[in-house]
Parts: structure tokens; sequence; C-alpha cells
């Protein structure tokens, strides 16, 4: 990317670094994930894919991310952005799904029970 500079009458072209990664955003723990060293498509279906392909597929890539040594932070981040798809942190978006539902039925229940004490 440049950033155009206008220090005289002529224009310069000045090299703009890119910022690296907020940790409070995306974090280092991508870095060590073992799925950078895998094809992108184990972990996102292709259009119209089939049932069982798909099943086939998204089995694959749990194995990959149960080998994985940032398993956890990888999940939790898919949960919390949500990721809306692939399989991110060993579960599948339907998977994140019913934890995010149960995460916060579990939320309404404590505020309950904090409510009524």
């Amino acid at each position: 990317m440049l950033q155009l500079s206008y220090q005289s009458p002529q224009v310069t072209a000045v090299p703009v670094q890119r910022a690296a990664a907020r940790e409070d955003q995306d974090g280092p723990w991508h870095t060590e994930a073992v799925c950078r060293r895998d094809e992108a498509g184990l972990f996102f279906a292709p259009s119209k894919e089939p049932t069982a392909a798909r099943l086939s597929r998204e089995e694959a890539a749990k194995r990959v991310c149960a080998r994985c040594p940032v398993l956890v932070q990888c999940r939790e981040h898919a949960l919390l952005q949500p990721e809306p798809y692939g399989v991110w942190g060993g579960l599948t978006a339907a998977e994140r799904r019913v934890v995010l539902a149960r995460r916060r039925r579990q939320d309404i229940e404590l505020k309950k029970a904090q409510s009524a004490a």
C-alpha cells in the first residue's frame, strides 16, 4: 500500500507498513495454529457440497484441530466474533451456535439467580 505525501509541489510515494495484529483482537495465538500449514479448503465448505463430503471434510478438519496447541484460543475467538462459517477450534458453525445458545441460557439463569438472592 502506498501513502501519498505532499511535501513539495511534486508527489512522492511513501510505503506504509501494515500494522501488527492487535493482541486484544486477533492475538498471536493464530501464528501457532496447526491449520496454517493445511489447505483452507479443509476448514471451509465449497458451495453446494454434498452432505457426505461435508461430514468427511469436517471430520478431517477436526482431526487437525485435535492436535493443535491453540485449539482453546481458536475456539474462543470463533465464539466471540462469532465466526459464521467453517471449522474453528474443532467445532463446526452449527456446533458453535449450540455452544453460544447454551452460554446465553446459562447467563440468563445466573442473572435470575443473582437477582433472586
